[in-house]
């Protein structure tokens, strides 16, 4: 019969090595956009799809002047809930799709590289999906640069234009570290000699622009001849890896009756991708098993809860000619 897929995976180790090479393929990650934490691991592994995050505001107003015989006032320290959402994804393949890495001498491996590398281009995916929800909500109208309304060359990508993107954190734009953009938005930088490259731990090149490593993406919005860029901090996103009790992340089947047999490898991920400080309402929900890409799109799904400085992360609309 042959080499199957049950004789080359097993689920106990290629599962966390599918997770572990997901998140070496993903540039997110790699450019620390997108951090993964053993916090966030444990909520994605709760029974419930959304988890309260409450958090302590920060301290406001002015210090009191200390005068002889008169009392302080006590100010309140205010308690505020950030939240978030798990989505469950699942994708199955048949053998005749892997086949091919069967021969191998590390088949495992080899599929765990391809499975691994698909994870991390729907991770991306999800990414842009809930950057369109989150920069659509009315609370995040302030961390939006639109220049694509003006005239001429006023509208296209420009390093004074990107400086004003930066410019929307104020005195915390040097907590912007990364840039998001499209493939066309990057070619216009290398055509003006714009960009610098750089080699990363894993000695792996990148460009630079402006000092923020570059990660190109055309999944990026495209609204007519407007292009939005998204920039980043590190850490403005959360990534949890969850397993729920119950929850089965991989299994190979065998379909006997088909010609010679067929072999099917099914792969699960219970995640969560939160941008810190911007809270998931769950106002339009379908289902409460998961959130699905068109919800976490959903403007209406997302309100902001930190105080904006706090937010590190940015949307840049633009032209490119």
């Amino acid at each position: 019969m042959g080499t199957t897929l049950k004789d080359v995976i097993v689920p106990e180790i290629f599962t966390p090595y599918t997770i572990k090479k997901t998140m070496e393929l993903s540039a997110l990650v790699q450019s620390g956009i997108v951090e993964n934490s053993p916090e966030f691991d444990k909520l994605a592994s709760e029974a419930a799809s959304l988890h309260n995050m409450p958090f302590f505001a920060d301290l406001t107003g002015d210090a009191s002047d200390v005068v002889e015989g008169t009392d302080l006032e006590a100010k309140k320290i205010e308690s505020k809930k950030d939240q978030s959402a798990t989505f469950r994804r699942a994708q199955m393949w048949s053998a005749t799709d892997l086949s091919a890495q069967l021969a191998g001498a590390d088949p495992m491996k080899a599929i765990g590289t391809l499975v691994g590398g698909y994870w991390a281009r729907e991770l991306q995916k999800d990414l842009l999906a809930t950057l369109k929800g989150v920069f659509g909500a009315t609370t995040m109208k302030n961390h939006v640069l639109d220049i694509s309304t003006l005239t001429g060359r006023a509208a296209v990508f420009s390093a004074s234009s990107f400086i004003d993107a930066c410019q929307l954190l104020g005195d915390s734009k040097a907590n912007l570290t990364a840039v998001v953009m499209h493939s066309a938005t990057h070619a216009l930088l290398l055509k003006n000699n714009l960009l610098e490259t750089e080699r990363d731990s894993m000695n792996v090149e990148f460009d630079t622009y402006q000092g923020r490593r570059i990660i190109i993406d055309d999944n990026c919005p495209i609204d007519g001849d407007v292009y939005t860029s998204f920039l980043f901090g590190s850490g403005a996103v959360a990534l949890g890896n969850g397993s729920p009790v119950g929850f089965v992340p991989t299994e190979t089947d065998r379909d006997k009756r088909k010609g010679s047999g067929v072999d099917y490898l099914i792969n699960r991920r219970t995640q969560i991708l939160h941008p810190r400080g911007v809270k998931f309402t769950a106002a339009n929900r379908n289902n409460i098993e998961t959130v699905s890409r068109i919800e976490m799109a959903d403007a209406t799904n997302w309100e902001l809860v930190y105080e904006p400085k706090q937010i590190r992360m940015v949307a840049f609309k633009h032209k490119i000619v």
